[in-house]
C-alpha cells in the first residue's frame, strides 16, 4: 500500500504489536530550532507545522509528501516561545509564550497582530468556537485562562484557576485544563464562563499533558511518574476509567528498581482515536485505549521527547526531541540535540486491534 515517504504494506497485526516499531524511514525537519522546542502543532487543512521553542521563535513549515520541509514563516518574540496553534481554517497561527503576549500571524498576508495578553507566561493555546465564534483560548502561569475574540484588543471572559495552568486541550465542546497542584478543570463550551467539573488528577505526581479524546467524551492525563490515565468526563462513564505505567526502564539485572520518566506528550490519531505517549526516556508508543492494548512500541531516539502531533490526516506523527528540562537548567548544554523528526505513520501502526463500541 503507497503511502506517505514511500511504500508501505501491511502486515500481520499480532506480530507488528509484539516487535519494536521501525524510525529507519523518519525525516527529519530541515533547518530545526536552535534551543528546547516546547510545541509541535499541525495545521487542519494542509501539510503545515508550527513549532514553537526556547529560541524565542514560532516557526512554520512546509511538508511535501516525500516529507521533506521547507521553512514558510516565522514569529518572533523576546523570550521562549511555549505554545502554538491553528485557526480552524488553516490561514492563520498564533504562538505565545514568556513574553506574557500571543501573536498571531496571517499566513496570506503576512501581517503579525497581539491578540492576548496575560500577567505571567502563556503557558498554552487553543481556538474553540463559542455560539458559532472562533475563539482563542490562552492558559497561563498566572492562575487564569482567558477567552478572546481576535476582533476586539480586551478578553471576553476570563477563568480563574485554583493554580498555574501547565496544560490545556479543547475538541468540539470540551475544554480541559490541567493546572500545578493536579488540578483539572472541565469546560462545556456552551457555558465557558464556567467550570462543568472539577477534579483532582487521578495520578498522584504533576501533571505534565491533558490531551482530549477525538469524539470530546474524556480526556488522558500524563504526569511526571511515568503514568497515564484515561478519563471520562460523565459519571455514567466512570467504571471505563483507569490508569497505567509507562515510560518505565528496569536496569539490566536490577528486577527491584525502576527508572521513571516523565510522559510529556499525548496525542490522539485523528482518524482511529488511538493514542500516543512520548516521554523523558526518548521513546513514544501508540495505545489502544478501549482494547487497554499497547499497539507499538519504538526505539529510544537519541534524546527527550518534549512534544508531538499527528498531521489532519494522520498519516505524519511529529515528535521533537530536545531537552525538556526535566533535570534543570545545568543539563540543558551546548551539545543537546533539537531535532523534529517526521514518522510516516504505516497503515496498521495506530489501527484498533480489536472492534471497539466507538472511537476516542
Amino acid at each position: 500500500m503507497s503511502t506517505l515517504f514511500g511504500a508501505t504494506s501491511a502486515t500481520n497485526a499480532a506480530a507488528q504489536s509484539n516487535t519494536p516499531g521501525d524510525i529507519s524511514k523518519d525525516v527529519v525537519l530541515n533547518f530545526p530550532p536552535e534551543d528546547s522546542i516546547s510545541d509541535l502543532s499541525f495545521s487542519p487543512t494542509a501539510e503545515l507545522l508550527a513549532v514553537a521553542s526556547w529560541d524565542n521563535k514560532v516557526r512554520i513549515y512546509e511538508i511535501n509528501a516525500n516529507g521533506q520541509s521547507a521553512g514558510k514563516a516565522i514569529i518572533n518574540y523576546e523570550t521562549p516561545a511555549l505554545s502554538c496553534c491553528w485557526t480552524r481554517d488553516g490561514t492563520k497561527v498564533v504562538g505565545a509564550g514568556a513574553d506574557k503576549i500571543a501573536i498571531l500571524l496571517d499566513l496570506q498576508t503576512g501581517k503579525e497582530n497581539r491578540v492576548a495578553f496575560h500577567e505571567a507566561p502563556i503557558r498554552c493555546s487553543r481556538f474553540v468556537e463559542v455560539n458559532g465564534s472562533p475563539i482563542l483560548v490562552t492558559g497561563s502561569w498566572d492562575k487564569t485562562v482567558k477567552y478572546w475574540d481576535l476582533r476586539q484588543p480586551s478578553p471576553v471572559a476570563n477563568l480563574d484557576c485554583q493554580e498555574r495552568v501547565y496544560s490545556l486541550d479543547a475538541i468540539n465542546k470540551l475544554l480541559v485544563i490541567g493546572t500545578a497542584d493536579r488540578y483539572i478543570n472541565i469546560v462545556n463550551m456552551d457555558q465557558p464562563a464556567k467550570f462543568y467539573k472539577t477534579i483532582q488528577s487521578p495520578l498522584k505526581w504533576q501533571t505534565r499533558v491533558v490531551s482530549c479524546f477525538t469524539d470530546a467524551t474524556g480526556f488522558a492525563v500524563g504526569s511526571i511518574e511515568g503514568r497515564c490515565a484515561i478519563q471520562y468526563v460523565e459519571e455514567k462513564d466512570s467504571s471505563a476509567n483507569f490508569s497505567f505505567k509507562c515510560h518505565r526502564q528496569t536496569p539490566p539485572n536490577s528486577r527491584d528498581v525502576s527508572n521513571v520518566y516523565s510522559v510529556n506528550a499525548i496525542s490522539f490519531h485523528p482518524v482511529h482515536g488511538t493514542f500516543s505517549t512520548a516521554g523523558s526516556d526518548g521513546t513514544f508508543h501508540f495505545w489502544d485505549g478501549n482494547a487497554k492494548h499497547r499497539l507499538k512500541g519504538y526505539p529510544e531516539v537519541g534524546g527527550p521527547i518534549s512534544s508531538t502531533a499527528f498531521n489532519r490526516t494522520g498519516t505524519i506523527f511529529a515528535y521533537a526531541v530536545s531537552y525538556d528540562w526535566s533535570k534543570g537548567y545545568a543539563s540543558n548544554t551546548p551539545q543537546t540535540v533539537n531535532k523534529v523528526m517526521l514518522h510516516p505513520v504505516g497503515p496498521d501502526e495506530c489501527k484498533p486491534r480489536t472492534k471497539a463500541t466507538g472511537k476516542r
